[in-house]
């Protein structure tokens, strides 16, 4: 990753962000910044997932967790960020933080899950509006 200095990487759990910082892990001497956003999507005019508060509490572990891993390495910012379409929030939380690239671990899943649920994976790299990075699994 020497061409960027600041990423922004997504996380989505706890266990996700656990994943995600350590597959980052290797390639931290090359960054100055690691932005990681966490999005809290909203409905959209119908019932959210969970009370708002409680998605607040679980973003913040979630951010806490990836700043643990990271802080020691790296410079890193958290953000948390509201949105109805979770991969254009990710490019515009990209462009605000003024990162270089978005760098993300794709996520399992079945493809009927994936169709259902919507591929944020093939959201995010086909035609992306930054370049994007795909971490390849730490195992």
């Amino acid at each position: 990753m020497g061409l960027f200095q600041h990423v922004l990487v997504p996380v989505a759990t706890e266990a996700d962000a656990r994943t995600t910082c350590a597959a980052l892990e290797p390639y931290l001497d090359d960054l100055e910044r690691v932005t990681v956003v966490h999005v809290i999507e909203k409905a959209g005019g119908a019932p959210d997932k969970a009370p708002l508060e409680k998605r607040r509490e679980d973003a913040s572990a979630v951010l806490a967790t990836a700043e643990a891993m990271l802080s020691e390495f790296v410079a890193v910012d958290t953000k948390t960020v509201f949105a109805t379409d979770v991969v254009p929030a990710f490019f515009e939380a990209a462009e605000k933080a003024s990162a270089d690239a978005i760098a993300f671990r794709a996520r399992g899943g079945s493809r009927i899950k994936r169709i259902l649920a919507g591929d944020i994976t093939t959201d995010l790299v086909t035609d992306p509006e930054f370049p994007v990075i795909s971490l390849p699994s730490p195992e």
